[in-house]
């Protein structure tokens, strides 16, 4: 799950699980499969993870890490080769989370509860530090936002016909669709607040009763 030129076994196993988990789902995937992509003997498989399910945590484990970022030396997104890199990595992790979530498993849940939980304490630094507005219930913030960011991918069939594009995971499609996502919630989309101030009246409404 690295991207060096010499890859290690174990690292080479990782990459060929993390493909063939994403692109098969991990119930239809045999630890031979997963060795015979990485060039090693299934035996090596079980010996470094101890099993698929090994294998599945040690993915999750993976994205994870890229969701937490290296707090000793973060991405700095407003620097267009630090934010390619990000998306040209994460490529593979795109298909593997939109496919655990396809297949909707407790192991799933727990993932995107996990993600949630990092988003949520990266929005509140945010927040603090004065570049992302405050909000009164940041729980469903950091829900919320985890859930639109991955909407592409659980509508990956319908929003690739749409904008036209063969596949909606790769970078070049992903920056699109993305870019429009970063706008939206940069700039907003509404000009007023008149449906802000209807769900409040409702909401008002309904604490009378």
């Amino acid at each position: 799950m690295r991207s060096d030129s010499d890859l290690t076994a174990r690292a080479r196993i990782g990459n060929a699980a993390l493909e063939l988990f994403g692109s098969e789902g991990v119930t239809r995937v045999s630890i031979r499969a997963i060795a015979a992509k990485a060039g090693v003997s299934p035996a090596l498989v079980v010996h470094h993870f101890g099993s698929k399910e090994g294998l599945r945590a040690a993915c999750d484990q993976y994205v994870i890490s890229l969701v937490r970022g290296d707090p000793d030396d973060p991405v700095d997104l407003k620097d267009a080769s630090g934010l390619a890199a990000m998306l040209e990595e994460a490529e593979p992790v795109r298909r593997y989370l939109a496919r655990a979530f396809l297949d909707g498993t407790p192991e799933a849940a727990a993932l995107f509860d996990e993600i949630v939980e990092t988003t949520g304490a990266w929005l509140e630094r945010g927040s603090a530090e004065g570049w992302i507005r405050p909000t009164g219930d940041a729980r469903a913030r950091a829900a919320l936002y985890v859930t639109w960011l991955l909407a592409p991918l659980a509508f990956g069939e319908h929003l690739s016909r749409v904008l036209g594009v063969a596949d909606l995971h790769q970078t070049d499609a992903t920056l699109r669709y993305s870019r429009t996502s970063v706008d939206m919630l940069t700039h907003g989309v509404f000009t007023d607040e008149r449906l802000l101030d209807a769900w409040d009246a409702l909401a008002a409404k309904r604490r009378t009763r």
